[in-house]
């Protein structure tokens, strides 16, 4: 049985922004949400506050936007069943009209159960941003069970006066269960192309074929790994403030529960941390981005992760 959810008022069309060139097909919008899995959403300005104007999916996807006040979107996705299974596929589509702000987050981490018969689970995000725009992307980490394979593709075009806070992290797997890095296989891109020029690309393949995950040249003796990218011209300051303070740190000798590094990224910075827990890495992204309860006009961590 398919259910869908939708919620879609009449609003002006979303900015459509210059073409790229890309010739991607993992990045090509969905014309419809036909599709399981699917979804489409649409934030635009009503009234002097960011709303959503369209917000449609397909199951396993669901889209909850609860009530805020503080004039910015705030949009959560989840999925029937707590997780991905072998052959799931979702695609988000989102537009952001002009002078708008949203988050986008996610109900819980992103949980991968095990692909027994080698077929992945694939998630892939589409993400417009019109002129004076913010997203903040800040979801929780995903999380790939024993036997798993994950496949995520994410793309974000930003116009010359758009801004981005990007959060993406995974960890090693469920301890409770003694899992750790046991999953078979994690592949992710993302993509980031401001003003007509691709500006970042961020590629990740972990692949048990190529010997253990947990190796001690691999992923060490870590348990969650994350890059953040800070960008747009409404977080210069935010951006050189980090990359001052990252600088400033002195060199820990001997085995530290984090590491993390920055570096400038056109009209930015990306930020790196690799953390012997989730909480630790956690913990330390919400110090350095503190600046984003500013931008929404409330505390997101409360909510978040």
């Amino acid at each position: 049985m398919k259910l869908q959810t939708a919620l879609e008022i009449q609003a002006p069309d979303a900015v459509a922004l210059p073409a790229t060139g890309s010739t991607y097909e993992d990045f090509r919008p969905v014309d419809s949400c036909a599709n399981a899995g699917s979804g489409r959403l649409r934030i635009e300005r009503v009234g002097g506050a960011s709303v959503v104007t369209c917000a449609r999916s397909n199951a396993p996807l669901k889209l909850l936007a609860p009530k805020s006040h503080s004039g910015s979107a705030w949009v959560f996705t989840s999925t029937y069943g707590g997780g991905l299974v072998a052959g799931d596929a979702i695609t988000l589509d989102v537009a952001l009209g002009e002078s708008t702000t949203c988050l986008l987050g996610t109900q819980a981490s992103t949980k991968i159960y095990r692909s027994p018969r080698n077929v992945p689970s694939r998630q892939t995000l589409n993400v417009t941003l019109g002129p004076g725009a913010t997203c903040i992307a800040a979801p929780h980490p995903v999380t790939c069970f024993r036997q798993a394979r994950f496949v995520q593709r994410q793309r974000f075009d930003l116009d010359s006066r758009s801004s981005l806070v990007l959060v993406d992290w995974l960890t090693s797997g469920r301890h409770a269960s003694g899992e750790r890095w046991a999953f078979d296989q994690y592949d992710s891109r993302t993509d980031i192309v401001s003003g007509g020029r691709h500006v970042f690309r961020d590629a990740l393949r972990m692949n048990a074929a190529d010997g253990p995950i947990a190796g001690l040249y691999r992923t060490g003796g870590f348990d969650c790994f994350a890059y953040a990218v800070v960008l747009g011209e409404r977080l210069r300051e935010h951006s050189a403030a980090i990359l001052r303070f990252v600088g400033e740190c002195p060199v820990s000798p001997g085995p530290v529960p984090l590491l993390f590094s920055a570096s400038p990224l056109h009209d930015g910075v990306v930020i790196r941390a690799a953390g012997t827990n989730a909480e630790v890495v956690a913990a330390w992204l919400r110090q350095r981005l503190f600046f984003v309860s500013e931008l929404l006009g409330e505390d997101p961590w409360k909510r978040l992760w």
